[in-house]
């Protein structure tokens, strides 16, 4: 396993990123500005994070993604891992956004994620369409904090 930063060419993991974040447009508002990074297995990309910088030691996971037939395998808790490391040195809290839905939320808490507050409607207002996680409507962005 080995994680590699990502600085050209972003796009070309467009159908990795869509997994998390399934509108283009919406990936196209942090990709450029975020930090990507990579992680392979037996040389086949299987997971990809973009962060960014939010403030003075505040940093933010856009986008985690796993490809499907690699998930609940630790490659996502890996990467999360690599990004605390990653930002420690000038790091104070770790903030991710995710849907409201019994899949993602365990996976941040197992983590050492716990929630922090929400943004109405957050996925009715900014996505041109519904979007359904393990069944559930996404309505409000749930974010999620941990300290580094």
């Amino acid at each position: 396993m080995e994680i590699k930063p990502i600085y050209y060419n972003k796009k070309d993991f467009l159908d990795l990123l869509l997994l998390a974040d399934e509108q283009e447009d919406m990936i196209d508002r942090y990709l450029e500005r975020g930090e990507m990074f990579a992680l392979s297995h037996q040389g086949k990309v299987v997971c990809v994070c973009v962060v960014t910088r939010e403030g003075d030691g505040v940093y933010e996971i856009k986008n985690i993604a796993t490809r499907p037939d690699h998930q609940r395998k630790g490659f996502g808790r890996r990467m999360v891992q690599f990004v605390l490391d990653h930002y420690k040195k000038d790091g104070k809290i770790l903030l991710v956004g995710t849907g409201d839905s019994p899949l993602t939320i365990p996976f941040y808490e197992r983590c050492g994620f716990s929630i922090s507050y929400r943004v109405k409607d957050f996925f009715t207002t900014n996505y041109d369409h519904p979007i359904y996680e393990d069944g559930v409507l996404l309505r409000d962005m749930v974010y999620l904090k941990r300290d580094f």
